[in-house]
């Protein structure tokens, strides 16, 4: 057994069940061998991108595993295939989109997944729950903290608190 490591991880939908989604995802990554620690709230975001579509529905998790970089990002992918997740439109509509945003302070451009994630400092509907569970995290490449990373933040686009809810268990 690898030594443990803490990942942080970025959950998104914006078709079907979306709260179903969120907790079909923290579901099989336990089932994967990512035991969550910590969640934030479910934010309401709206899209950056793409086609025209509905706003999303975005949290970050934080977990602790032995797994690889590489068995992790499969977990996330298994987890969007079995929710019906179809790769169509770049930046489109999701079922479920899981997103390995931090492996310990691992960086690397290659192989999948890149680390920390290549867009994460860009992208309120990131920084936004993800300041909200570790707003002192460091990114390995910036030296700066997830909270600094988010005041810095060029994206204007709406995050909003989804009235009443957390991610799921």
């Amino acid at each position: 057994m690898g030594a443990v490591t803490r990942v942080y991880l970025g959950i998104g939908s914006n078709l079907g069940d979306r709260e179903a989604a969120h907790a079909h995802a923290g579901a099989t990554l336990s089932a994967a061998g990512v035991r969550i620690a910590a969640r934030s709230a479910l934010y309401l975001t709206e899209p950056v991108g793409g086609p025209p579509q509905d706003w999303f529905l975005n949290a970050a998790l934080a977990g602790e595993t032995t797994l690889s970089p590489e068995d992790v990002l499969a977990a996330c992918l298994e987890a969007e295939e079995a929710w019906g997740r179809v790769r169509g439109v770049r930046n489109g509509p999701r079922t479920l989109d899981v997103d390995v945003l931090f492996y310990g302070d691992v960086r690397r451009e290659a192989p999948d997944p890149v680390l920390p994630h290549p867009r994460l400092h860009e992208r309120r509907f990131v920084l936004v729950p993800l300041a909200e569970i570790a707003p002192d995290l460091v990114h390995p490449g910036f030296g700066l903290t997830v909270a600094e990373l988010l005041a810095r933040c060029p994206d204007s686009s709406e995050v909003r608190p989804h009235p009443g809810l957390r991610a799921p268990a």
